[in-house]
C-alpha cells in the first residue's frame, strides 16, 4: 500500500499533489502504512480515503480502487450504517462499535459480518477536526461461532424433551430457520420409491408452506441422483441455473424458492431423508451454512427415530391392551414349572384374558398351576409348552384334552426374558368344529374327486391370469369389480394410492376428473364392443402414464352381456422414447442446417469476394481519378458505399460460420475499450450515457484486435436501439478464472470478461433463446441484418471463448464476451516478418485465375508505380520465371487450380531471396496460408493494397 500511495496520481483527487499535503496527514498516512493493524482515514470535506495493507483484504474486489476514492463511494452498501459514527467522529468525538452487524458486499451478493471498530478524529495543522481515522478487527467469525455454539444450545434443548416426530421436525425447522434468516426449512422423509418425499411440518416465513406429497423432478430431473450420494446440494440461484427450464421454474416461482440447499440423509446406503433450506432471493450458501444444515440434519433425523420408537412403544401398549381384552379368543401367559433335571412338570398361569374362561370353562386361573386347576390334565400339555420357552421356537398345533372334554386350536411362543421360562398361548375351542368335520369328512371324500379337477383347471386359468404383466379387471353391469390379477392391484396402487376390491365401483375410486372418462369407456364395452384406446390415467401427485387399454364384452351361455373386462398396457415408456426420438431428430436438422449454412458461407464468400474486387478496384480508381461530373462521383460514391455494406455482410456471415480469417495476439481489451469510448459516446448520441469500466492490471486477451473492435461497435450499436429514450451504456472489462467450467459450455481456465450492458427494454424469453440466430432481428425490415449478435458469437467461438446473455425485459441486457486470457503481453498492432531493406516499386508478378480480379489488381499496382506482369496460374507464373522473367514484388491469389499461392511464394523465394511476397485470398479458410507472409483479404481497395505492401517492405509511388 505504501507503493500504491507513492505511485497514486493525487492531483487528480481533492488532496491534491503530496507535496501540498498538511503535515498533520503526511504523518497520520506515514502512522497508518507502516502499522500492521488495520487502519483506514477519510480526508476533507470529499472524504477521501486511504486504508494499509491489513485493510486492503477487507475491500475485496473494491481494492486498489477504492485508494483515492470518496469513504461514502467506496462503502456505499453499509453508509446508512457508519455515516452517524463518521458524523461523530468528524464533530471531535470518538466513537467505539464492539461486533457491530453490518451487511455489505463481499462476493459479489449480500453477506452478514460483524465489526469491531473505533472512529477517531483527526486534526490538521491548525488544529481543526479534517478527517477521522478508523481502527478496525473483522469479528465475522469469531461471531459466528458463538451464534452456532448458541443455536446448538437451543436445539439440543428445544429436542430433548420432544416425543412427537412431526413436533420434532417443527422445532428444528424453525429454530435452523430463524438461525439462518431463510424463509423455509422443511423435513422430508423419502417414500422408499425413489422418486417422492412426504413433507409433515416445517418452518415458513413469508413464503407457501410445503406440506404433504413431492416428486424430486419437479425440482430438477438431477436431485434425486445427486441426493443418494450423500452429499450436500444447493443452487445459490435458481431461476439463472434452470434458465430456459420453463417447469422448473414455474415449480420455484409457486413456491418462492430463489436459493435451495438440500442435505440428504443417507443410511445403509438408502436415501430416508432430507433438510431442505429456501431462500425467497439469491442467496449464496456458505460453507459453514452448509456444515451447519447438515448436523441440524443429523440431529433431526436421530430425534424424529426415537420420537418413532417412543410413538410406536405407546400405540403397541394400547393395541396389545386393547386387543388382549376385545380378543374372542383365549389368551394366556404361563411361566413354566421344571424338575431338577431340567424336564417341564407344569406351568403356572401369570395373565389370563376375559374369553379365557369361555373357552377353557376355568375360573380364578391367575397365579394357580395348571395340574391344580384341572386333576389328570395330560403331560403333553408341558412338554410342548416347555419345548417353546427352552427353544424359543413357536408353534402352532390342534389337540384334545380328555381331562376337559375339548379340543384346542393353539398357537404358543416364547415371550420376555429367556430366563424367566414364560410362554403365550392363544388358543380357540374347536370341540364344535371337530364334530362336524367329522361329519363332512365323508362328504369331502365322495367331492375330492371332482373338486381336484375343476380346481386344476381354474388354477391354470387363474396361474395364467395372475402371471400376466398388464393389468386386467373384469367388472358386472352395474361397472363393480368381480376379479383383477396382481398386475391390475399393483398398478392400481402405484398410480392412484388406493387398493381395489372386489365390490368396488371402479370409476368411483378415480379422480373427479378421470372417473366420467372411464364410466364412459366401460359403457362402450357393457353395450357389447370390443375396442382398444390409449388414455391418460392417475394421481398427478403419484404417477399418471399413459395406457393402451382394451376393452371386451363378457357374455353367458346365451350370448348376452353380463360384465366386460379390460386389458391394460402402460405405454408412457414407448411414447416417451417416441417424443425423444422426434426431439433428437429435430436438433439433428437443426445442427445439419447450421453446417450446411457455415459451409456455403464459406464457399459464398470466396466467390463474393473475387466478385466484389474488380468493383472495388473500378470504382475506386474511377473516384481517385475524379472522372466525370458532381452527380457521377456521387453515384460513384454511393456504389462504393454499398460494396462496403456487401463487404461488412461477407464478413458478418463469415464471423457467424466461425471461418473469418483472424489474426488473433495478445490484446489489452482495457485499454482497447478505453480507447473506443469517444467513438462509441458519439455513436450513441446525447441521451445515452457511456461507462467505462476497465479494470487495472489485466492479462491481454488473446483475440484479433481489429475484429474484436468490430463486436464491440456492434453490442454498443446494439445496446443504443435498445434505449429509444436514452438511458446508461456500461463497458466493463474484468478478469475471470473459472475452476468447473460455466454454464455457456467454456472449459475451466483464465479467461477475460468484456461486458456490455444497457438500461433498454430487454428481452423476453423467446427472443433471448433466438438472439444469435442468424437473421433473427427485432428491429424490423430494413434496420439492421440480424447478424450483429451472431458475428459476435461466431468470433468468440472461433476465439475459443463464449458470448453469454443476462436480460429481463424492463431492466436491460448485459451481454458477455469471455475471452482466453494469455500471459503473453500485448503489442499495439500485428506485424508481419519481411527480409531486408525497404524495396521501391519495381517489377511485379500478380497471379490469379479469375481475369476480372487479375486485371483490377494489375491496374491498381501500376497506378502504384509498378511495371506489372500477370499470369493467370501459379504454373504460368513458375514458367515465366524460369524464363528470365526476374520480379521485385509477387501478388498472388492463395487458392488457385493446380498449386496454391503460399506454395509458389516459397518456390519463388526459394529462387529469389530478396522477393517481396503479398498473399491475396478471397476465401474463408485461409489456415494454410502460412503466418510469416503478408496477406490481404478479398476485396480491397488501392490504399489497402498500397497499406499491405508496405507492410511487405515494399514503398509505393502512391501513399497508402
Amino acid at each position: 500500500m505504501a507503493a500504491l500511495v507513492e505511485s497514486h496520481d493525487w492531483s487528480a483527487t481533492p488532496l491534491g499533489d503530496r507535496a501540498g499535503w498538511p503535515v498533520s496527514l503526511r504523518n497520520t498516512v506515514a502512522m497508518m502504512l507502516a502499522s500492521r493493524h488495520a487502519m483506514c482515514l477519510a480526508w476533507g470535506p470529499s472524504l477521501t480515503f486511504l486504508y494499509n495493507d491489513a485493510y486492503a483484504g477487507f475491500l475485496g474486489p473494491r481494492h486498489p480502487m477504492a485508494l483515492g476514492d470518496s469513504l461514502p463511494e467506496v462503502w456505499w452498501d453499509v453508509w446508512p450504517d457508519i455515516k452517524p459514527l463518521l458524523e461523530a467522529a468528524l464533530a471531535g468525538q470518538a466513537t467505539w462499535s464492539e461486533d457491530l452487524h453490518l451487511v455489505m458486499e463481499r462476493n459479489g451478493v449480500p453477506e452478514d459480518t460483524w465489526w469491531s471498530f473505533s472512529y477517531s478524529p483527526l486534526y490538521d495543522d491548525d488544529g481543526n477536526v479534517a478527517g477521522m481515522i478508523d481502527i478496525v478487527s473483522d469479528m465475522t467469525t469469531k461471531v459466528q461461532v458463538e451464534r452456532r455454539q448458541a443455536f446448538h444450545l437451543r436445539l439440543e434443548h428445544a429436542l430433548r424433551t420432544l416425543a412427537d416426530p412431526q413436533e420434532v421436525q417443527a422445532v428444528a425447522a424453525r429454530l435452523l430457520g430463524e438461525h439462518l434468516g431463510a424463509q423455509r426449512v422443511t423435513y422430508a422423509e423419502d417414500n422408499g420409491d425413489g422418486r417422492t418425499a412426504t413433507v409433515t411440518r416445517g418452518y415458513v416465513d413469508g413464503v407457501p408452506a410445503m406440506e404433504g406429497l413431492y416428486r424430486y423432478d419437479e425440482f430438477s430431473p438431477e436431485l434425486a441422483p445427486l441426493l443418494r450420494t450423500g452429499k450436500p446440494v444447493f443452487c445459490n440461484d435458481t431461476a439463472r441455473y434452470l434458465k430456459g427450464r420453463r417447469d422448473l421454474l414455474d415449480t420455484c416461482a409457486r413456491l418462492q424458492i430463489g436459493a435451495t440447499l438440500n442435505v440428504p440423509l443417507v443410511k445403509d446406503e438408502q436415501l430416508v431423508a432430507q433438510l431442505a433450506i429456501h431462500y425467497r432471493a439469491p442467496h449464496p450458501f456458505l460453507p459453514t451454512e452448509i456444515a451447519l444444515a447438515g448436523e441440524v440434519a443429523e440431529r433431526t433425523w436421530a430425534a424424529v427415530e426415537r420420537a418413532k420408537v417412543h410413538v410406536a412403544l405407546r400405540e403397541s401398549e394400547a393395541r396389545y391392551r386393547t386387543l388382549f381384552e376385545a380378543l374372542d379368543a383365549g389368551f394366556a401367559v404361563v411361566e413354566m414349572v421344571y424338575d431338577d433335571d431340567g424336564q417341564p412338570l407344569d406351568y403356572r398361569f401369570v395373565e389370563v384374558n376375559p374369553a379365557f374362561e369361555k373357552q377353557t370353562g376355568l375360573t380364578g386361573a391367575p397365579g394357580r398351576l395348571a395340574r391344580d386347576l384341572v386333576p389328570g390334565l395330560e403331560r403333553h400339555w408341558a412338554e410342548t409348552y416347555g419345548h417353546v420357552a427352552r427353544t424359543g421356537d413357536p408353534v402352532r398345533f390342534e389337540n384334545g384334552s380328555d381331562a376337559m372334554g375339548r379340543w384346542f386350536d393353539v398357537h404358543a411362543l416364547r415371550v420376555g426374558d429367556p430366563a424367566q421360562h414364560r410362554v403365550a398361548i392363544l388358543f380357540n375351542d374347536i370341540s364344535a368344529r371337530r364334530a362336524a368335520e367329522q361329519q363332512l369328512r365323508s362328504l369331502n371324500e365322495r367331492l375330492e374327486q371332482q373338486v381336484a379337477e375343476r380346481t386344476i383347471e381354474l388354477r391354470r386359468f387363474r396361474d395364467v391370469v395372475d402371471a400376466t404383466t398388464s393389468p386386467i379387471c373384469a367388472f358386472d353391469l352395474d361397472g363393480r369389480v368381480v376379479a383383477f390379477n396382481k398386475a391390475q392391484s399393483a398398478e392400481f396402487k402405484r398410480v392412484f394410492g388406493v387398493d381395489v376390491r372386489v365390490g368396488d365401483d371402479l370409476a368411483a375410486l378415480l379422480p373427479e376428473d378421470q372417473g366420467p372418462v372411464i364410466r364412459a369407456m366401460m359403457a362402450r364395452a357393457l353395450a357389447g364392443e370390443t375396442y382398444t384406446v390409449i388414455e391418460e390415467f392417475g394421481d398427478p401427485d403419484l404417477a399418471k402414464p399413459y395406457w393402451q387399454v382394451t376393452y371386451t364384452p363378457l357374455r353367458d351361455e346365451a350370448g348376452d352381456v353380463v360384465g366386460a373386462f379390460h386389458l391394460a398396457v402402460d405405454i408412457t415408456g414407448r411414447l416417451r422414447a417416441e417424443t425423444e426420438l422426434a426431439a433428437a431428430q429435430e436438433a439433428l436438422r437443426q445442427s445439419q442446417k447450421m453446417e450446411a449454412m457455415g459451409s456455403l458461407t464459406g464457399g459464398v464468400a470466396h466467390d463474393f469476394n473475387n466478385l466484389l474486387t474488380p468493383i472495388f478496384g473500378s470504382l475506386d480508381l474511377l473516384q481517385r481519378r475524379g472522372l466525370g461530373g458532381e452527380r457521377e462521383q456521387r453515384l460513384i460514391a454511393g456504389a462504393i458505399q454499398s460494396a462496403e455494406r456487401a463487404k461488412t455482410l461477407v464478413q458478418r456471415l463469415l464471423a457467424f460460420a466461425r471461418r473469418q480469417p483472424l489474426q488473433p495476439m495478445p490484446v489489452d481489451v482495457s485499454a482497447l475499450v478505453a480507447g473506443m469510448a469517444d467513438l462509441v459516446a458519439s455513436t450513441s448520441g446525447p441521451q445515452t450515457r457511456v461507462i467505462v469500466d476497465g479494470a487495472e492490471g489485466l492479462p491481454a486477451a488473446f483475440a484479433d484486435p481489429n475484429q474484436l473492435e468490430m463486436a464491440i461497435l456492434n453490442l454498443c450499436v446494439n445496446a443504443r436501439d435498445a434505449m429509444p429514450d436514452g438511458g446508461r451504456l456500461t463497458m466493463t472489462t474484468r478478469a475471470a478464472t473459472l475452476t468447473r467450467g460455466h454454464p455457456s459450455g467454456l472449459p475451466a481456465g483464465r479467461y477475460i470478461c468484456l461486458s456490455v450492458a444497457d438500461t433498454g427494454t430487454g428481452m423476453d424469453a423467446d427472443t433471448l433463446n433466438r438472439a444469435v440466430e442468424p437473421f433473427f432481428s427485432t428491429k424490423g425490415i430494413g434496420k439492421g441484418t440480424g447478424l450483429g449478435l451472431s458475428m459476435v458469437h461466431g468470433l468468440a467461438a472461433q476465439l475459443g471463448g463464449a458470448l453469454t446473455i443476462d436480460s429481463e425485459v424492463g431492466l436491460g441486457t448485459d451481454i458477455r464476451l469471455w475471452l482466453p486470457a494469455t500471459d503473453e503481453r500485448s503489442v499495439a498492432t500485428p506485424r508481419n516478418e519481411t527480409t531486408g531493406n525497404t524495396l521501391t516499386a519495381g517489377l511485379a508478378l500478380v497471379v490469379d485465375d479469375e481475369p476480372a480480379v487479375r486485371a483490377s489488381t494489375a491496374d491498381m499496382m501500376i497506378d502504384l508505380g509498378f511495371e506489372v506482369v500477370e499470369a493467370a496460374s501459379a504454373e504460368d507464373a513458375l514458367s515465366a520465371v524460369g524464363h528470365a522473367l526476374s520480379p521485385d514484388v509477387l501478388v498472388t491469389d492463395h487458392l488457385m487450380p493446380g498449386m496454391n499461392g503460399t506454395d509458389l511464394a516459397r518456390e519463388l523465394r526459394r529462387r529469389r531471396p530478396a522477393l517481396r511476397v503479398l498473399i491475396v485470398s478471397g476465401y474463408a479458410d485461409v489456415e494454410s496460408v502460412a503466418p510469416d507472409l503478408p496477406r490481404l483479404v478479398k476485396p480491397f481497395r488501392q490504399a489497402e493494397l498500397a497499406a499491405a505492401l508496405s507492410e511487405a517492405g515494399v514503398v509505393t509511388a502512391t501513399p497508402a
